[in-house]
């Protein structure tokens, strides 16, 4: 299960003691604290997981799952209702973890060259070609087959 949760930020009261941060541990004597999951925190403190973006700036909800903080994009990116599999067709569900390109979703194990079944490591270079994703190798071979390689002179 996951929770969103709202963000409050809050000038701090100079008479009031300061507040411990539940990122940092440390009181917080900054001007301004946020107010998240019951707790008190650094704006620099509270930051999703992924990407490290301060969740006081992004929007004032955070999302919650499996212990990890996230900011919404980041959160829909990896437990994001899904659908179907662009490859294998089947369900994805929801809160598996899936890999995107354009409009298509696929599950990890299926996120490969449809053609010589190599998996892709973060980094590689993948085509999207009538829907079939191509490593880069099948994609420029089958750009050669169909004659569309650049004259060699």
């Amino acid at each position: 299960s996951y929770s969103v949760s709202g963000i409050q930020m809050l000038s701090v009261q100079p008479d009031t003691k300061p507040k411990g941060c539940a990122g940092c541990n440390r009181k917080i004597k900054d001007r301004y604290l946020l107010k998240a999951l019951d707790k008190y925190w650094h704006e620099d403190c509270l930051k999703c997981a992924c990407c490290d973006c301060r969740l006081g700036e992004v929007g004032s909800t955070l999302y919650t799952k499996a212990n990890l903080i996230l900011c919404r994009r980041d959160y829909l990116r990896l437990f994001g209702v899904t659908g179907n599999c662009a490859a294998c067709s089947k369900l994805i569900p929801a809160f598996e973890m899936v890999m995107r390109a354009k409009d298509n979703v696929y599950h990890l194990d299926c996120f490969a060259c449809q053609l010589c079944n190599q998996r892709f490591c973060v980094g590689d270079k993948f085509f999207l070609k009538n829907n079939m994703i191509l490593c880069q190798t099948d994609y420029e071979e089958g750009l050669m087959k169909e004659g569309y390689a650049p004259q060699v002179r």
